[in-house]
């Protein structure tokens, strides 16, 4: 099965306003799809293509790269013999495929994009590692995408469903509530993405047989992946990212989600793990979420870095890494999920799904939080803040049962100048009460 990305659509837009100006990078995790996306691309869009697989390929093609610039003809001429292809000028593509592998190629993109010739498609993990670029000059001729895990609409598109978003998206636009059948419906699916995830190889095998437990052995392999990534990539500090790695379901499944540094060290300081934190997040693994401590317009300019949460990139990975030492047929999540036990464990897996789905779309991660020992009226936490024009949205995870939204209401009486929408994510359908828009969590990628 070829899974449909929403990317391709951003890469044709690449190529059509771009004509060879640019090398279009794509970076991503390991296994999110982008060599795949990439082939798909060259073959429909080009008349040619040649994939030079860097983690393959053998050491006098690494080389060519070297002093490549020296000599384009003699570059491409040797390509061409040795992928027994032919490269025709404005209608060819070349993919630098895991080009982190090997700096020289991206550091002569400059020239490669200067001569005209072809278009060229890069695509990278851990593009901005140092060891991955201390000794080249990063091109400025590079148009950089970032892919991520399938979003919910991908997800449906992948099990044959492409009916049931547009109805999402409109009910969303005119905030008409589903009906119990539908909303049911599209929760039963919704669950399906939560255990399942979005890596492509989990999706694919799970759209052909329906098969958690062979998802979950994919997912298992992936996980592995990322550990492996950590012993060869993170050398020096690897058993820190590795702490924080593998306590991300503990942390999530606390009602107070903050990454305590306490939890890995007495008196751990954030400067002894800011390495271990900033190579997850260029690894592309993990979805960190800020502290905005003054909420405005400008979130960014109120981030209080050393106060973070730390959300997987993928769901279906956090299912899979929450039970990693069990079977799956001891993981308590597949079951409570199948049967629409959400409150089960929902906190940690409400909040991450959320925020896979406000990544994908576009928004960085931003929270608020005030703990006032002296004052516990001014005690606050509002899970998400996002930017809408020149307002902030306050955006609340809840239970489907829950009584009240006190941080909400305390957040808006303290900042209501500042905010646009106020929004509760829920296993509900949609209510509009007390000025508070209540959605279905599945259109928390519609924000």
């Amino acid at each position: 099965m070829e899974l449909k990305r929403k990317i391709y659509d951003q890469m044709s837009e690449w190529k059509k306003k771009d004509h060879g100006n640019t090398a279009l990078m794509i970076e991503g995790a390991r296994r999110v799809g982008k060599s795949l996306i990439a082939e798909k691309f060259a073959e429909n869009e080009y008349r040619t293509h040649i994939t030079i697989d860097f983690s393959r390929v053998p050491g006098e093609i690494k080389e060519l790269f070297t002093h490549g610039a020296e000599d384009l003809d003699t570059l491409f001429q040797t390509l061409m013999v040795h992928y027994k292809t032919k490269l025709y000028a404005r209608e060819s593509c070349l993919i630098f495929d895991e080009v982190q592998l090997c700096p020289a190629a991206r550091q002569i993109i400059k020239h490669l994009v200067a001569d005209g010739r072809y278009d060229y498609i890069e695509t990278g993990s851990l593009i901005t590692l140092k060891q991955n670029i201390s000794d080249i000059v990063i091109p400025s001729e590079e148009e950089t995408l970032s892919m991520f895990p399938l979003d919910f609409e991908e997800f449906l598109w992948a099990i044959g469903d492409e009916t049931s978003y547009p109805l999402i998206r409109s009910h969303f636009e005119s905030k008409e509530p589903l009906g119990q059948a539908l909303h049911r419906s599209i929760m039963k699916y919704f669950r399906q993405y939560m255990l399942v995830g979005g890596m492509p190889q989990a999706v694919t095998d799970f759209e052909k047989n329906g098969d958690y437990e062979a998802a979950d052995r994919i997912k298992r392999r992936i996980l592995h992946l990322y550990r492996e990534d950590v012993s060869k990539f993170a050398r020096g500090y690897e058993s820190k990212v590795y702490t924080i790695f593998d306590g991300i379901p503990g942390q999530l499944s606390k009602k107070e989600k903050k990454y305590k540094l306490s939890s890995l060290k007495k008196n751990a300081r954030i400067r002894e793990y800011e390495d271990a934190f900033v190579w997850l997040d260029e690894a592309m693994v993990v979805n960190p979420c800020f502290n905005a401590t003054d909420p405005t317009v400008g979130l960014k300019l109120s981030e209080e870095y050393t106060t973070q949460k730390i959300y997987m990139a993928d769901t279906g990975l956090l299912v899979t890494l929450t039970f990693s030492d069990d079977n799956y047929m001891d993981n308590i999540l597949y079951r409570d999920i199948l049967l629409d036990k959400l409150n089960v464990n929902e906190g940690m897996l409400m909040e991450n799904i959320v925020s896979q789905m406000l990544r994908f779309s576009g928004h960085k991660l931003f929270f608020y939080s005030r703990n006032d020992s002296n004052n516990h009226s001014d005690r606050m936490e509002i899970d998400f803040l996002i930017r809408k024009g020149r307002k902030i949205c306050p955006v609340e995870v809840k239970s489907s049962v829950y009584r009240s939204h006190s941080s909400l209401d305390k957040f808006y009486t303290k900042f209501h100048e500042r905010l646009g929408e106020r929004y509760i994510l829920y296993g509900k359908d949609i209510l509009i009460k007390e000025g508070v828009t209540h959605l279905p969590i599945y259109m928390a990628g519609l924000l």
